[in-house]
């Protein structure tokens, strides 16, 4: 008898050992991992790997679910299916036009949030901080021109203002200067360099600039042409009046400012080559 209750006394002992045991071990040992209780966000196509985020393999996201909505009013416009993940912005909005065909893709931008910048056209989706379900905001530009024929407006009035003071002195100051121009070499001088700046702009524009198809809001064209145009005009009815008088330092000064104008010309043109 005294073995059986001895073993089943040891059994006993050693349950409830296991049992304080395990208490024991719940309270007084240490929580586990953060990691371990609490799931953290991931952006899509990435992986955390030891703290760290690891882009998945390019095959990993094989669409995207694309909203688009009003950046002003946050309304839904349309809901982009299976989009491809390669895709750019401008693939983008070309999708969203086809869904709303009175939306030129030239007169609109998609931004990430509404108070960001716009997205560039080659920004492609798989790059951009968002996951497999993004949401776009749309911004309707207005009405656009190309950026081609704003810079080619630009710098074609100033440069007709410019002549038109040179030449037409009776039209501008009056039938009693007729006949008569500027004895100044300085004025002619200011004209050839003035006319060169604006013809050289325009060629640029023409012949070395590449702009992409960029355009520019219509309502720009109306400032840049009376700020230029306004101080062309300013310019040349002080300059080819036929009471002007020579700089006050002579040939001398006259020469010190023609070779700044050169090598300012010179290195303006060779960033745009540059560029």
């Amino acid at each position: 008898m005294a073995p059986v209750l001895g073993a089943g006394f040891r059994r006993g002992c050693s349950v409830m050992a296991s049992v304080f045991g395990l208490v024991a071990g719940q309270v007084g040992c240490p929580p586990p991992p953060r990691s371990t209780r609490q799931a953290c966000w991931v952006p899509a196509g990435y992986l955390r790997d030891a703290g760290s985020l690891t882009p998945l393999p390019a095959h990993s996201a094989t669409h995207y679910e694309v909203e688009i909505l009003d950046a002003q009013t946050r309304e839904k416009l349309c809901f982009l299916d299976k989009v491809d993940p390669q895709a750019t912005i401008v693939e983008n909005q070309t999708l969203f036009t086809k869904t709303h065909p009175q939306r030129n893709p030239a007169c609109q931008s998609l931004h990430l949030d509404p108070k960001d910048k716009s997205l560039k056209d080659e920004d492609v989706l798989q790059k951009l901080p968002m996951c497999t379900t993004a949401t776009l905001y749309f911004q309707d530009l207005g009405v656009q021109i190309s950026l081609v024929t704003f810079f080619l407006t630009e710098c074609a009035g100033p440069l007709f203002i410019c002549l038109l003071f040179y030449f037409w002195v009776p039209l501008i100051y009056g039938h009693k200067y007729d006949f008569m121009s500027s004895w100044h070499t300085v004025v002619h001088l200011a004209c050839i360099c003035h006319s060169f700046h604006y013809v050289k702009h325009l060629l640029e524009t023409l012949f070395v600039h590449h702009f992409f198809h960029g355009t520019m809001p219509l309502c720009n064209i109306f400032k840049n042409c009376t700020y230029y145009r306004g101080f062309a005009a300013w310019m040349a009815y002080y300059i080819n009046h036929l009471l002007y008088m020579s700089p006050t330092y002579g040939a001398q000064q006259v020469k010190l400012a023609l070779a700044i104008f050169v090598i300012c010309q010179l290195d303006n043109f060779s960033i745009h080559m540059a560029l």
